[in-house]
């Protein structure tokens, strides 16, 4: 408790010395496993999951989350790195209300998501080969979806939860768990048409 109130500490301090960019990604590690960012609500650009015995995680080279909102679905994507900075996407597709803007992203606030049950599509994107993962389990929760405002104006909407997947490759199956995120959504990585 004292190692992470330090480290919140430092981050505070710096972050009030120097400019900061809202579209950066900090990487806090989790205390029970630092290969994977803490859970947190504070717009971070950071996610993370246990991919087998490797690691999914966002990278400071690639953006961490853009969200298309097309046919009556919302496709939520997450992109980063596994194994030897491979670059991956896992992209969730599930039937949404009408969005046609980031803050109508704040509908999602505490929505849960089964794959199963509500008809939700998952393509992962590894290097340039595209899969529709066949009988995915899992789910994922949008557990606070809250707008981040600067100087009374609306900058954008910061999406955290977690995800959990198990589905078949080449007949096995693979297991990505302890997934969570902290996304900042503005208008440049969300479109609607």
């Amino acid at each position: 408790m004292k190692k992470s109130f330090f480290i919140l500490l430092i981050i505070t301090l710096l972050c009030s010395c120097s400019k900061i960019n809202l579209n950066d990604t900090i990487f806090i590690p989790d205390r029970n496993d630092y290969k994977l960012p803490a859970y947190t609500e504070m717009g971070y650009n950071s996610f993370g999951a246990q991919y087998e015995r490797d690691y999914f995680l966002v990278s400071q080279k690639i953006v961490p989350c853009k969200i298309l909102y097309k046919d009556e679905n919302l496709h939520f994507a997450l992109s980063g790195t596994i194994r030897d900075d491979q670059e991956m996407t896992l992209t969730f597709v599930f039937p949404s209300e009408k969005m046609n803007d980031y803050y109508d992203l704040l509908q999602l606030n505490d929505i849960f998501i089964n794959t199963v049950d509500d008809e939700c599509i998952i393509i992962m994107k590894q290097g340039n080969i595209e899969t529709t993962l066949e009988n995915c389990i899992g789910w994922i929760h949008f557990k606070r979806a809250q707008m981040l405002t600067i100087d009374d104006e609306a900058n954008r909407v910061i999406l955290s939860g977690f995800f959990a997947l198990t589905f078949l490759e080449n007949g096995f199956p693979v297991d990505i768990s302890n997934g969570r995120f902290d996304v900042g959504i503005t208008d440049k990585v969300f479109y609607a048409y």
